[in-house]
């Protein structure tokens, strides 16, 4: 069966030879064409002595898989000796939308809940219990044991509770002992932050002003 011939063209250069591969067509008709006149084609050019060789893709963006492909071609011919790939660099793909992960339920005394990223819990940590996470840490429920957020080092990290009387609080190296008068404050949800190296109490309303990259609700 006879192969179309527009997709690959082989020009010499004066040290080598560069192949132009067609960037507008289906990747595995361009492989084809390829092994086709490698086996057919330009047999004066392709044998005898060690040749540089420059593989042009056009604008077609390529694996390293994919671009291992055509190597594997062009390497079947022992004496040509694959010297570039021009393609453009691949787009980076969009990262994940992730948020925090949601778990429920009560963290009794002498009960550890450990968790990688940001956590958000629906119930209530009690005295002797404790909650660590490497990320944020968001109660939804009573903190009166010990909450230690970031605990591998991020300082940026937050503990939020909608009641906050804790036994300690931890963001990253940082320990809170809280005064008495925890016991006696505003029934509103309040988070903990790091500012200047000191830890610092304040309500959930307010957590817009750490700038960090919230989705502000502002009104119709």
């Amino acid at each position: 069966m006879a192969v179309k011939s527009n997709h690959v063209t082989i020009k010499g250069i004066k040290d080598g030879l560069v192949f132009l591969l067609d960037d507008q067509c289906e990747l595995e008709e361009l492989l084809s064409e390829l092994r086709y006149k490698l086996e057919h084609s330009h047999q004066n050019i392709l044998t005898g002595p060690i040749i540089h060789v420059d593989v042009k893709m056009g604008s077609r963006q390529i694996s390293e898989e994919q671009k291992q492909s055509i190597l594997d071609i062009l390497k079947q011919k022992g004496n040509l000796l694959i010297r570039s790939v021009e393609s453009p660099p691949l787009e980076p793909e969009d990262e994940p939308v992730t948020g925090p992960v949601v778990k429920t339920g009560m963290v009794r005394s002498g009960q550890v809940l450990h968790h990688s990223g940001d956590l958000l819990f629906l119930g209530d940590v009690n005295p002797g219990g404790t909650i660590i996470a490497t990320g944020d840490i968001y109660i939804l429920g009573a903190l009166r044991g010990t909450a230690h957020a970031g605990v591998d080092g991020n300082e940026d990290a937050i503990i939020a509770a909608s009641y906050l009387a804790p036994t300690q609080l931890r963001i990253s190296d940082m320990i809170s002992r809280p005064p008495d008068e925890w016991e006696t404050r505003e029934t509103v949800m309040e988070f903990a932050y790091l500012q200047n190296g000191s830890m610092q109490i304040d309500k959930i309303s307010n957590i817009v002003r750490l700038g960090r990259d919230f989705n502000v609700f502002k009104g119709v």
